[in-house]
């Protein structure tokens, strides 16, 4: 018994003295509970880092950051003030500032935003009275500034983190910024740097007495890091001047490393749109557009690549042994499925070079007979799988995984689809004739067709095209350094340019003839049910170590050697030799007002 008692007294000993030992621990020993205990005369103010700017591929500022303030308050801690005086200084209505008061009771012990994003001008008078509000303090952050309204598609642009984002990844705080979408969104990591705390003594009227301790618990932000894009900002400017008043894309790579050197979308919209305390009404507005310049359709639009795919299927045929670059087919001015006829322009016999350089339709009907019937695949399905999966390998109806957000993956369906719908067995190559030419079931981004010129461009490999080409103090991911191949044999690459090539000399683009570059292109008229045809065109310059590939489509306005076919050779001209030898041609294209029947 008395063993029981004993046992029983040195655990209640120890327990208390295991709690007097934490008491003095917390009270003398670790001053940071000492900190605590004292909260209620200090200010945490979050130290917010700058994001990185971004430059353009030659060095040229982007996007940087100007100053911008926020007026916080920690609602225990507000006393009674004059309500109307505050209104003035910070130019609002009392309701508004009833609401965010109310807001701010929510979280009673926390720092909550009264007003965002004051000017320079309004904090320096509120900064000379703040005095008289307590609880009450300014908090300094950065906005988003555009050098230039142009590339608001690859920038994108910075809005307050939401709810389920705060839920999943505890570094952000309510009100704090992220990027939404574009450069600002996929690199948000880089970009948005680290958040620091300052510890500041305040008085009893809520006047800052200096830093605690001198700073010895304060933690620095740190900087956003720097990108330096792949776009060349006086060719995106170009290409967006060219494209004013019109729908579509252009998008530009440099073959050899997949770099993108322009990326169009419009019609578009002027980044600074986006920041300040418009931001929202100026959202509502440019969603509610019904022409959708919020849409980048450079990455998200899937078109009917057209005629322009008929030099991917040229390759495809020469590589599976169906046809040589001597194989010639008579055209009848169109090609006779048995129930319709797909028509063509030109008739006659047609050669390997003249079927690209004339677009011949009746062609590549044939073309896709002799791929789809090949005997080795002993069924219709396999040899569609096997034309798909050439698709596949030039970038074709899958994502490519550029580093841009929201990218879509293209449309080229399965054997299965067409097993479904017209029943195992009960279709062949006049049932889906129109893939052939560019129609029926298919759709491709403008960045997958630029993609696709850039692998043809490279006889046969493309590098996954990317925005990003250069991270101060990091490293660009190295899935943007590989060489994706095709399975066509480097050979059957030649004659398919020289085509492309003739396509410009005397062909369905002699409006792209710029005396001096050696251009090769393809011309793309793409059915579209909901109205007139898109105007599409591809091409690369030069024929040999080519420094640009591109794709031009403009919605809604007919053949491709009419509106898409001189945009792009504008392009690569001005690329090339930054200057303009047609200037006649600029002025009809950028005058032209394609939108009026809209």
């Amino acid at each position: 018994m008395n063993l029981q008692r004993y046992i029983l007294s040195t655990f209640f000993i120890l327990v208390g003295l295991a709690f007097i030992i934490k008491l003095f621990y917390i009270q003398v020993a670790d001053p940071s509970y000492k900190l605590s205990a004292k909260n209620n005369a200090f200010r945490h103010v979050t130290q917010y880092p700058a994001r990185g700017m971004i430059f353009d591929r030659n060095g040229k500022l982007l996007v940087f950051n100007q100053a911008s303030y926020d007026l916080k308050a920690v609602y225990k801690d507000i006393k009674p003030f004059d309500t109307a005086e505050l209104c003035r200084l910070l130019e609002i209505d009392k309701a508004t500032l009833l609401k965010q008061l109310k807001l701010a009771k929510q979280t009673k012990y926390l720092p909550a935003v009264i007003s965002k994003q004051i000017s320079k001008r309004k904090y320096a008078v509120l900064q000379e009275g703040l005095y008289k509000f307590p609880g009450f303090y300014v908090e300094t952050r950065t906005l988003r500034k555009y050098m230039q309204p142009i590339a608001a598609h690859v920038l994108g642009y910075v809005g307050e983190v939401n709810k389920k984002k705060i839920k999943k990844e505890p570094y952000y705080r309510s009100g704090d910024y992220i990027g939404i979408s574009g450069i600002e969104r996929s690199y948000e990591q880089e970009l948005r740097g680290k958040k620091g705390v300052k510890i500041l003594v305040v008085d009893v009227h809520n006047r800052e007495k200096g830093s605690y301790k001198g700073g010895e618990y304060d933690t620095a932000a740190v900087v956003g890091r720097n990108l330096v894009t792949t776009l060349d900002a006086d060719l995106q400017k170009f290409g967006e001047f060219l494209m004013q008043n019109k729908l579509g894309s252009i998008v530009a790579i440099e073959p050899a490393t997949g770099e993108i050197l322009a990326l169009v979308s419009a019609p578009s919209y002027n980044p600074n749109l986006l920041i300040g305390k418009q931001r929202s009404k100026n959202y509502r507005i440019l969603a509610n557009d019904k022409l959708k310049p919020l849409f980048n359709r450079a990455i998200k639009a899937q078109y009917p690549p057209g005629s322009t795919m008929k030099p991917v299927s040229a390759l495809i045929a020469l590589q599976e042994g169906v046809i040589t670059e001597n194989t010639v087919f008579v055209s009848n001015f169109g090609y006779n499925t048995g129930s319709h006829v797909v028509k063509d322009h030109i008739g006659g016999p047609v050669n390997f070079i003249m079927s690209i350089q004339h677009s011949s339709n009746a062609y590549y009907c044939n073309v896709f007979k002799k791929t789809l019937t090949d005997r080795k695949f002993h069924s219709i399905s396999k040899a569609y799988g096997n034309w798909k999966k050439h698709l596949h390998s030039f970038g074709l109806g899958i994502k490519l995984g550029t580093d841009l957000a929201y990218e879509k993956k293209g449309l080229v369906y399965p054997a299965s689809y067409f097993d479904r719908y017209y029943g195992k067995a009960h279709w062949n190559h006049n049932t889906v004739i129109s893939l052939s030419i560019g129609q029926g079931e298919l759709g491709f981004t403008p960045l997958q067709i630029a993609n696709m010129t850039a692998t043809v461009a490279n006889r046969g490999y493309y590098i996954t095209p990317h925005i990003i080409k250069e991270i101060t103090g990091g490293v660009i991911a190295p899935q943007y350094s590989i060489k994706h191949y095709t399975k066509i044999n480097k050979k059957y690459f030649e004659p398919t340019i020289e085509g492309m090539r003739q396509v410009i000399l005397a062909g369905t683009a002699r409006s792209a003839y710029i005396e001096g570059i050696d251009i090769c292109g393809k011309t793309g008229t793409a059915q579209n049910p909901h109205g007139k045809d898109h105007s599409i065109f591809i091409a690369f310059a030069p024929r040999e170590n080519p420094k640009i590939a591109i794709a031009v489509y403009v919605e809604n306005a007919g053949y491709g050697s009419t509106w898409a076919a001189p945009i792009a050779s504008l392009m690569i001209e001005k690329y090339l030799t930054d200057s303009i030898s047609r200037p006649f041609v600029q002025k009809r294209i950028a005058e032209a007002n394609l939108l009026e029947k809209k």
